[in-house]
């Protein structure tokens, strides 16, 4: 389990990293076969120094009850290791298609690099 800081906790943090909100970050979205990582950084001036903060969005489409939260706890341990990484400030939502639901470990881990090496060099 992640601790309670590097959570998104809120609906209004999920759609502040989906959507925006005229707050003036910095959006970003990656997509690969088996996730979409939806990253959001505060702009360069702002000088935030608060830890980076992760939600997961694993829908019915991926599976039944099981299924989801395997694939939710296989996703926290692998963007556990990560947040070391990730500069500060930052709010990232990674979103599991359905096909993530029978990728191996190394899969995923491999999709969520890829999805953050797109996304967030061009937010820093």
């Amino acid at each position: 389990m992640l601790p309670r800081r590097h959570r998104l906790t809120s609906g209004q943090d999920f759609r502040s990293v989906l959507r925006g909100r005229g707050d003036g970050r910095r959006r970003r979205r990656a997509g690969t076969s088996l996730l979409v990582v939806h990253a959001s950084c505060p702009a360069p001036d702002d000088g935030s120094t608060r830890c980076p903060r992760v939600g997961l969005v694993v829908s019915r489409a991926v599976g039944n009850a099981v299924v989801r939260n395997r694939t939710a706890r296989r996703l926290r341990a692998l963007v556990g290791a990560r947040l070391a990484t990730m500069p500060c400030g930052t709010d990232l939502v990674v979103r599991a298609l359905p096909p993530a639901a029978s990728a191996t470990s190394t899969e995923l881990g491999s999709a969520l690099d890829d999805g953050l090496a797109r996304a967030l060099p061009r937010l820093v």
